[in-house]
């Protein structure tokens, strides 16, 4: 396939890709920003994309993973949007320790976590501090898939020893 020929069928599905951004994001200018970012990479990684794939499902894929990573990295940086027309971004600490009964859930869900067999701990807590899979495999030395699965895992101890909390 052409670059022209690839940049057409690109463009094609701006609207759709708009939409569907939007469906996500729930702000129009979030929503083109994320349709430009999908369009960058679509252009970058255009190597991995063959004529005989459906373009429409390939664009959709990369623009929810890109929704994804920013949620993500938004999430782990612990941050809250504030409404106002500045719309200044605060760090999240005024939840911490709110009073005294959230200091003591707060508490007992540190000392949950501690408790956690290092296998387990180690991954969970790293993945918690907004490292990526890739980055805790490496400082692990375990394979990908054995570090989400320690995740998965220490995941389901947590809910389970943490019923009181739901």
């Amino acid at each position: 396939m052409s670059t022209q020929d690839f940049n057409t069928r690109l463009l094609s599905m701006e609207s759709s890709l708009g939409y569907f951004a939007l469906s996500l994001t729930r702000d129009s200018e979030n929503a083109k920003d994320l349709v430009q970012e999908t369009f960058l990479k679509a252009i970058q990684y255009r190597d991995k994309y063959t004529s005989d794939n459906n373009i429409k499902a390939w664009l959709f894929t990369i623009l929810r993973n890109t929704y994804l990573n920013q949620v993500t990295r938004l999430s782990s940086k612990n941050t809250i949007n504030d409404e106002s027309e500045d719309e200044y971004i605060l760090k999240n600490t005024m939840f911490e320790n709110q009073n005294a009964e959230t200091g003591i859930n707060t508490s007992d869900i540190k000392n949950t976590i501690s408790d956690l067999e290092d296998e387990y701990r180690i991954p969970f807590q790293m993945f918690v501090d907004g490292y990526k899979y890739k980055e805790i495999a490496e400082h692990t030395n375990l394979p990908i898939g054995t570090v989400k699965s320690r995740i998965f895992f220490a995941r389901r101890i947590l809910m389970e020893n943490l019923q009181d909390f739901k």
